[in-house]
């Protein structure tokens, strides 16, 4: 796992979702996670549904966003997992070792442990920067990452307010993924903006 890894927004208007995210998926983005933390089973049924099979045409990994079931039910790559949205290990028994299986360790050296230890295949932390859409109560401290490289050999996932500016001291750190939203969605060309993020990699 290394590069882009593009979280959807709580846009409910499908298509404009779809349009978006093809065009961050043609600039090379590695992991795709639906989010909306305000739709109704049947959007996100519908959402989900739709985005599996454009990530399909792309060959890229499908994550869902908590709905273990969601991702059950349409056969996902996976599930991400916040601290009290699910157990790690649960997810890891239910889906079966092939899938993936995201969790979120804010700035928590031990919640990475724990996770790594249930059957993670990736760590994430942060949220490093001001966040337009996630409202963070803490600041990651960059250092942290230098201490995760260390102990862990899981891929490492960095969020939290990133652009291809302030992500790119991250990546030198350690991350192997940057997670982003609105520097994605919320640019006038998305195409361009994944392709921003996915050159942090291959200039390293």
């Amino acid at each position: 796992m290394q590069g882009l890894y593009l979280v959807t927004p709580n846009w409910n208007d499908t298509d404009r979702l779809l349009a978006a995210t093809d065009a961050a998926l043609r600039a090379g983005a590695a992991l795709l996670q639906y989010r909306h933390k305000e739709a109704d089973a049947r959007l996100r049924l519908e959402q989900a549904t739709a985005l599996l099979a454009l990530c399909r045409r792309h060959g890229c990994p499908l994550v869902i966003n908590d709905h273990l079931d969601l991702c059950q039910a349409i056969d996902a790559d996976g599930v991400h997992l916040g601290h009290t949205d699910g157990a790690i290990a649960v997810a890891r028994a239910l889906l079966g070792p092939a899938k993936i299986v995201g969790a979120s360790c804010y700035g928590e050296l031990a919640l990475a442990r724990a996770a790594r230890d249930a059957g993670a295949s990736y760590l994430a932390f942060g949220g490093f920067y001001p966040s337009p859409v996630k409202k963070y109560t803490f600041v990651t401290p960059p250092a942290l990452l230098e201490q995760a490289r260390a102990e862990f050999t899981l891929p490492l996932v960095v969020i939290g307010g990133m652009t291809p500016g302030n992500a790119a001291p991250l990546v030198a750190r350690g991350a192997d993924m940057v997670a982003a939203i609105t520097s994605v969605y919320g640019a006038a060309d998305p195409h361009t903006a994944a392709h921003a993020f996915g050159s942090l990699f291959s200039a390293g």
